[in-house]
């Protein structure tokens, strides 16, 4: 079965979609990557996302504007990633899509948690014909997840190791962690979000240029700056951190609000932007350190790292050396490019969510019970008893 894989994240930097074979079930579930195409946001459409993130400016008429028009982008880029493998919509099965998520509420102790991506389905299944299956992360919240992080299903699928103990690290807007016992254990996965991520530094490389960049291109601004410890100490009393997992966070907690609080209070304390823009580096690989020292249920052996941040070397310089003796190494070395991850795991879902079959681990969820996830809209290619048929296997 050829499956599309839709992805857009926390940083909101545009899509990635992937074509991916699949075939089979878990815990033999055979996969093949056929494309990946990434496809940026249009400078006014990005700015019409980051809006929406913001309860004074994400109104009702805006969001309700949004959802449809994110719907024909993702559209565009899944038939960019159907014509990269050569294939037609035809060939198509499914289509899997995260959406863009605007608001995130973890559960607490007072009420279940609640979570918002938007992208119509209905606009991507019209578009493309191809049946759609979306807001997969709402059912394992309404089971009292936290909706995240739904990638440890994949590492948990893919890679784990026959004696070594590993952590999958992903570094998006926010910083999630697996950590996955070897194949000899008996014990379950591990999930939750470190973080911050690339969020805060963006939010400083940003405002360091004046605008001009919209990230620290190659870790080259922390690398020119010093960070500052008294500082860094302060954002580590954050309550977040000594939250135990499954927890997760995103802008609500990390995001401009907070960015510009520690502007301020850098500038205050004479730092530079570029002191600003390393202390926001090593607060992000501070928050990762601290999660492995207070929650990784053994030593960890391997790290792999994935998303935006393994590409900024200042920034996996600072984790290496926290995370010493522990090997530090790229995702891509597991056979999947990290650029294309998280594209391949809402194929993946959907495809279990076809087969009537669970996709989330609640080890790392949260969830109350494994559940099957999503919303499913009917494309042209829609087939109920076939549908019906495969739930029955």
């Amino acid at each position: 079965m050829n499956v599309v894989g839709l992805m857009s994240g926390t940083s909101a930097d545009g899509i990635d979609a992937v074509v991916v074979s699949l075939r089979g079930a878990p815990p033999r579930l055979e996969w093949k990557l056929l494309a990946h195409a990434s496809m940026p946001f249009a400078t006014a459409l990005r700015e019409r996302i980051f809006a929406a993130f913001r309860p004074e400016t994400g109104t009702v008429d805006r969001l309700c504007r949004l959802n449809f028009d994110l719907g024909v982008t993702f559209a565009d880029a899944a038939r960019a990633a159907i014509a990269a493998a050569h294939l037609t919509p035809e060939d198509i099965a499914l289509i899997g899509s995260h959406g863009q998520t605007v608001w995130h509420e973890p559960p607490t102790a007072d009420q279940p948690g609640a979570t918002l991506q938007i992208g119509s389905s209905a606009v991507i299944a019209e578009r493309t014909g191809i049946t759609t299956i979306s807001n997969l992360r709402a059912r394992d919240v309404a089971a009292g997840g936290h909706g995240a992080p739904l990638v440890s299903f994949l590492d948990w699928l893919f890679f784990r190791h026959p004696t070594r103990t590993r952590a999958i690290q992903n570094i998006g807007g926010i910083g999630n962690v697996t950590f996955l016992p070897p194949l000899t254990s008996s014990r379950d996965a591990i999930a939750f979000d470190t973080g911050p991520g690339n969020m805060l530094i963006d939010y400083c490389a940003t405002r360091a240029s004046a605008g001009a960049q919209s990230y620290d291109r190659a870790g080259a601004m922390a690398a020119r700056g010093r960070a500052s410890q008294p500082l860094l100490d302060e954002l580590m009393t954050h309550p977040y951190f000594r939250l135990p997992p499954p927890k997760t966070t995103g802008r609500e907690l990390f995001g401009a609000q907070f960015g510009a609080q520690l502007w301020e209070r850098g500038r205050r304390m004479n730092l530079s932007a570029a002191d600003l823009v390393a202390t926001a580096t090593a607060f992000t690989a501070e928050s990762i350190a601290r999660a492995y020292r207070d929650f990784a249920p053994a030593p960890i052996d391997e790290v792999y790292l994935a998303g935006g941040g393994a590409l900024n070397p200042t920034l996996v310089a600072m984790i290496r050396a926290r995370l010493s003796p522990a090997a530090i190494h790229q995702h891509d070395e597991l056979g999947l490019p990290a650029s294309a991850k998280e594209a391949v795991l809402f194929a993946v879902l959907a495809y279990e969510t076809y087969h009537g079959r669970t996709g989330n681990l609640p080890s790392c969820t949260g969830a109350r019970r494994a559940v099957i996830m999503g919303d499913i809209t009917p494309g042209r290619n829609f087939a109920i008893r076939e549908m019906n048929a495969n739930a029955t296997h």
